[in-house]
């Protein structure tokens, strides 16, 4: 048959020819479903690795990796994940970060009011210890508005902890906050801790604030081994100390504070008027009733805006709309 065209007859297994390197095996989506990984929190984040702490306790630390099959999930302090692998906590040992649980809360920032890209700052933190001077740097309210609006928009309970008030009077500073219902407490290094205690005991809490409040001094008064604590659980990265991220310090008698760096900026390009109402149970429905793009800051800007119509309500909406005032402001201070 030479020249001519073979017949289907002729042909057998020696003349299929195959690609090397290429498997014939048809490629899945199907993952793993990782029945056996072990719940744990995320303590610490540095270069792309994560310090955990397996089922809560602060004696089993890990360090873990993101699965691959996570992509490029973002994974924060406070995150409840789920792990498998090398869980021994050994020294160079790799866990695998395998799922992140939804969170029940989130605080985020952006760098400023014009940045559309959200910085997810804590997850999962119950409450927002917003730390504040009285003096030495002064305090600024639009500060402590800015972060009140990102508690609310993401679910924390804020909390106003003064320091320094040896320094200067706080009564001035502090009344501009009394018809928000905003729980304040004095953290200073001559005050006494039980009462910033019985806040933080068994809760799951973020700390914010300028450099130089006494955040940090705070920190130490509250988690004795601070020092040690940090070196532990930044040794994620080489030993790096993690000064420029957020870590999560066990408390003596139980739960958890998030110290985050000193904050430069608070921009808050995520959230809208409506997220920030959203979080007052007792004007949340009102809003219904308001027209189309309407940014419940009242006349003249929003002559029909609903809030106005609620008796016995003036002062407490006159007091949110301070926080609408600062959200709108352009000011990331």
């Amino acid at each position: 048959m030479s020249g001519g065209r073979r017949s289907a007859a002729s042909y057998d297994e020696s003349d299929v020819r195959v690609r090397p390197g290429r498997s014939s095996r048809p490629r899945t989506k199907t993952r793993p479903q990782h029945n056996d990984a072990e719940p744990a929190m995320v303590v610490s984040v540095d270069r792309g690795r994560w310090g955990c702490v397996l089922g809560g306790d602060p004696e089993r630390r890990i360090v873990a990796m993101r699965a691959r099959e996570l992509g490029r999930t973002p994974i924060v302090v406070g995150d409840q994940v789920d792990v498998v692998g090398d869980l021994s906590g050994r020294p160079d040992s790799l866990a695998r970060i395998v799922r992140v649980a939804d969170r029940r809360t989130v605080l985020r920032r952006t760098a400023d009011d014009t940045d559309p890209y959200e910085r997810l700052v804590v997850g999962n933190a119950e409450r927002l210890f917003i730390v504040v001077a009285l003096a030495d740097p002064p305090p600024r309210t639009g500060f402590v508005e800015r972060a009140m609006v990102a508690a609310y928009a993401g679910g924390l309970q804020p909390v106003l902890c003064l320091t320094k008030h040896d320094l200067a009077a706080d009564s001035e500073f502090a009344a501009a906050f009394d018809d928000l219902d905003l729980t304040i407490v004095y953290g200073g290094i001559d005050d006494p801790l039980e009462p910033v205690l019985e806040l933080l005991t068994d809760h799951l809490t973020a700390l914010i604030g300028h450099s130089g409040v006494g955040k940090s001094t705070l920190v130490n008064r509250l988690v004795p081994d601070a020092e040690r604590a940090v070196g532990v659980v930044s040794g994620v990265g080489k030993g790096k100390h993690t000064s420029t991220q957020s870590v999560a310090l066990p408390l003596p008698d139980g739960g958890w504070v998030i110290d985050t760096p000193g904050v430069r900026s608070f921009g808050l390009a995520h959230i809208t008027p409506d997220d920030v109402i959203a979080a007052f149970t007792d004007l949340a429905g009102a809003i219904e009733d308001c027209p189309r793009g309407c940014t419940h800051l009242g006349p003249p800007a929003d002559p029909e805006c609903a809030l106005d119509e609620l008796p016995g309500k003036e002062r407490r909406v006159a007091a949110i709309r301070l926080l609408l005032v600062a959200l709108t402001s352009n000011d990331p201070w």
